[in-house]
């Protein structure tokens, strides 16, 4: 996984137009990732370099696993109304960008646009001017049935509103957001890997292990801000529950077919999880997300 973004990095969820596509072998054969298949995200907060993965990769994952669609993942859209400071809104302004991805991958038009209009909603009281407007909602409904091109325009509009971010030194933000989209997917896969044991999904959530990591460095500057201190706290405890995860990783050198323009990502991740760990990390992934959703 390659590339980089700044600071709104939910567009972590929606990036497209990579050139090529990518083959990883996961044991099984070889799983096809296509070109909206989003990278890592750097991120720098006080001179420290972040890698935070794609929420749309897990998402891809999901429905690539054969997993029904399961609209009682979501965050209530309703729920919108009821987020008064920016902590609350820029963190379910992640959860919700992680929604889109998620309806979007299953191909469910109806919620992806009234999960879309939240996130303008949420973008526009946050003061992120230009992203989310009218042209593009109606652009996005256009779309219908085209799933990279709604990605692909979410993926601009997160763009807009990163850049945006930075221009205006308000990187916090950009850190809750991140936080938010990685604590929802982190919440769809826990709950799918206990019902279904997937082992694609298990090997996916125990690779966050690293990032978590990551999450708490990135948000440790702001921890003398309200509410802050409380989230960071939550995400501490929940990494000592990581780390019960054993990652066996061996490395295999990638191989590239220029005629096909594909990659084959032959290093193999084995996660080794017991189910009273697994237990653990869905529910205190579950209490928190909840914590945050309200």
């Amino acid at each position: 996984m390659n590339g980089t973004i700044g600071v709104l990095a939910i567009c972590v969820m929606f990036t497209a137009g990579c050139v090529s596509d990518v083959k990883k072998d996961g044991g099984e054969g070889q799983a096809n990732v296509d070109s909206t298949d989003a990278s890592e995200r750097i991120m720098t907060i006080g001179g420290s370099l972040f890698s935070i993965p794609s929420p749309i990769q897990t998402a891809m994952l999901i429905e690539k696993s054969g997993a029904d669609y399961n609209k009682g993942f979501l965050n209530d859209a309703k729920k919108v109304n009821t987020y008064a400071t920016n902590f609350q809104k820029a963190l379910n302004l992640g959860v919700y960008g992680a929604d889109v991805g998620y309806v979007t991958m299953y191909d469910q038009s109806q919620d992806a646009l009234k999960y879309m209009g939240v996130i303008n909603k949420l973008s526009d009281e946050l003061g992120i001017t230009g992203a989310f407007d009218e042209n593009l909602v109606k652009r996005f409904e256009a779309n219908f049935g085209k799933r990279d091109s709604m990605l692909s325009m979410v993926s601009v509009a997160y763009r807009s509103s990163d850049a945006f971010l930075k221009e205006n030194d308000r990187l916090n933000i950009g850190a809750l957001v991140l936080a938010g989209g990685w604590i929802e997917t982190v919440y769809f896969s826990t709950q799918l890997a206990q019902k279904h044991g997937n082992k694609d999904i298990i090997n996916r959530i125990g690779e966050q292990k690293y990032t978590l990591n990551n999450l708490v460095k990135m948000l440790t500057p702001y921890y003398d801000q309200p509410e802050y201190d409380a989230l960071v706290d939550e995400l501490i405890e929940l990494a000592y529950d990581f780390d019960a995860i054993d990652i066996k990783y061996t490395y295999g050198a990638p191989t590239v077919d220029v005629a096909s323009k594909t990659t084959t990502i032959n290093s193999k991740t084995e996660v080794v999880i017991t189910k009273e760990h697994l237990k653990a990390i869905a529910e205190r992934v579950a209490n928190l997300r909840n914590k945050i959703t309200g």
